[in-house]
Formats: C-alpha cells, structure tokens, sequence
C-alpha cells in the first residue's frame, strides 16, 4: 500500500477549503483517509493572508516510512519549511532549444554558478 500526503477538497462552490491527508493512492480524492495532517485556506481572509495549519510531528512521521506528497503538498510543505525547493528546470519557447539549467526554487531564476562550476572542471 503506497500512503501518498494529499489534499481533500471541502467547502462551497467558489469557496473552497482543503484538508491535508494521509491516504492510500489507490482511494479517491474525497474518499476515506488514514489521517488528517492539517489544513489549508487558500482564500484571503479579512487580514489578506491565506491559512494553513500543519501537524509538523504527523507529518515528518509519515514522510519518514515513505509516504509520498503530492505536488501540491510537496510546495505547501517547501513553504512551511519541511522539505527542500522542489526541482524546476527552466524551459525554452515552443519547438525551440530547450534550456536544462537548473532554477533556484526560492527566486525562479537560473543558477548561473552551477554552471560555471560544471565547465571548470571539464
């Protein structure tokens, strides 16, 4: 059973508000869960922000027996300070050169000293 970290989606329509789970792939994406790990708001509330909430202790237990968090969650989680930047690569225009430098998750700019480093030594 591979445990994958997700969101479940609640709320109106327009409105809506979402719990962050432990459940197995396999079950659907309001279906029945293992554990609620905490919440998100993405809405802007009266002080402009958006709401989250995260049992840090839940959830560093299930990333620590291998359950994997979905994309979502894995930028949700980078935000909050539990996992490093998710990988990017910057892209090139449509049926042109595509462009393979690796991108700095916290700025989306490209690493130029990656680069240089790897030309040095070759």
């Amino acid at each position: 059973m591979v445990v994958r970290i997700r969101l479940s989606r609640l709320g109106c329509k327009n409105k809506p508000f979402y719990r962050l789970m432990a459940a197995d792939s396999r079950s659907p994406r309001d279906g029945k869960h293992l554990e609620v790990l905490g919440y998100y708001n993405p809405l802007p509330v009266q002080d402009g922000g958006k709401r989250m909430g995260i049992n840090f202790d839940r959830v560093k237990y299930w990333l620590s027996v291998g359950a994997q968090p979905s994309n979502p969650v894995e930028r949700l989680l980078f935000r909050a300070g539990l996992l490093p930047p998710p990988p990017t690569v910057a892209m090139g225009r449509k049926g042109g050169p595509r462009d393979t430098r690796p991108v700095d998750g916290l700025t989306g700019r490209v690493r130029d000293n990656v680069t240089a480093a790897v030309t040095e030594n070759h």
